[in-house]
């Protein structure tokens, strides 16, 4: 791209913003870094439908980071619970701890400073840093490596590292002097409104006139990534015990798939949950399919009324209340499972 055509670019992304982009989100109009930063991570492979609702009860809760980071981890698992990816819930947690004991309570403000933070990668350091500080640094979000990628027809394979720098190079160069706060927002509202990644809707695009490869007439050929994720397939058995209106859960190890988070029993296989029951009047109800960024999860779940202790049963785990259970971190297909049962 020229060097006309880049200033061209940003001044194009901006004026496009501001007539139609989108100005209404709970988290724009704001200079507030830990707003931001909390729509950010919660916007992660997440729909924007799907986080408003989330987003507004963790403000009620918490308004502050500092609100935040003197939480439990289970607090913030609980609210948390349903959004999925729960390695961000974590990270939110470490990263707020973070910036009150060690930045008395207020973000740093460069994305170099940002990225030092538990959970706060380049690209999300970035956005913090151009809406809330007016840094000129580029972002590189899935939107923007869309928008970016056709617009360049960038046909380096962004599964490699080296092709991904050399994007965040050309992002960079691309730039605008001034509005980088509004430029970045145009971008991402691009990627999410006009610019997707099976149906393009080229002829609302702003920057049509410069994109190569609307040009080549298939835009959905970029971005170029050849990596696929190998899905498997799991399959375990829950085993729903309940006691005097209380429910037995165990919390899942520190690590792993739904790390920290409440379920209940959990059994490699039929047998093996049934024997921890042993003469139990055991219930079958319907399986759940549970989909999985890797694997497609097979759920079953077996469920008896017990009247007395059981020995082992309640090894590790903890008895509920069923009023008390949405106090508790869940994993969402539980939780459905709980409110439909």
């Amino acid at each position: 791209m020229s060097e006309a055509l880049i200033s061209d670019f940003g001044k194009t992304v901006v004026a496009w913003q501001r007539r139609h982009g989108r100005h209404a989100l709970p988290w724009q109009n704001t200079r507030d870094p830990y707003r931001v930063w909390l729509s950010e991570v919660m916007l992660q492979q997440t729909q924007v439908v799907t986080v408003l609702g989330y987003y507004e009860r963790f403000l009620t809760r918490w308004p502050k980071v500092t609100d935040l980071a003197a939480a439990t981890l289970d607090e913030v698992l609980a609210q948390w619970a349903g959004l999925g990816y729960y390695s961000r819930a974590r990270n939110l947690h470490g990263c707020a701890k973070a910036v009150a004991e060690l930045h008395g309570g207020e973000f740093p403000r460069t994305a170099a400073g940002l990225q030092t933070l538990p959970g706060i990668g380049r690209s999300t350091a970035a956005a913090i840093a151009a809406f809330c500080f007016g840094e000129r640094v580029a972002i590189l979000d899935g939107n923007v490596k869309r928008v970016l990628g056709r617009v360049l027809a960038f046909d380096g394979d962004l599964a490699s590292s080296a092709a991904e720098k050399k994007l965040w190079d050309r992002a960079t160069e691309l730039l605008p002097e001034q509005d980088v706060d509004r430029y970045t927002q145009g971008l991402m509202d691009l990627g999410a409104t006009v610019c997707s990644s099976r149906s393009p809707d080229c002829l609302l695009c702003p920057v049509q006139p410069m994109c190569r490869a609307q040009h080549e007439g298939d835009p959905t050929r970029y971005p170029v990534k050849t990596k696929k994720l190998k899905r498997g397939r799991r399959e375990n058995w829950w085993l729903w015990v309940e006691q005097k209106g209380q429910v037995l859960l165990h919390q899942r190890p520190a690590t792993g798939v739904w790390a920290g988070l409440w379920t209940l029993p959990m059994f490699d296989d039929e047998a093996s949950a049934r024997a921890a029951l042993p003469g139990g009047e055991l219930a079958t109800l319907p399986r759940i399919q549970h989909a999985l960024t890797h694997f497609d999860w097979v759920l079953h779940t077996l469920r008896a009324e017990v009247h007395g202790p059981h020995a082992g049963m309640t090894d590790g785990g903890t008895w509920v209340a069923r009023e008390k259970l949405v106090d508790y971190a869940l994993p969402a297909p539980l939780k459905k499972l709980i409110e439909e049962s």
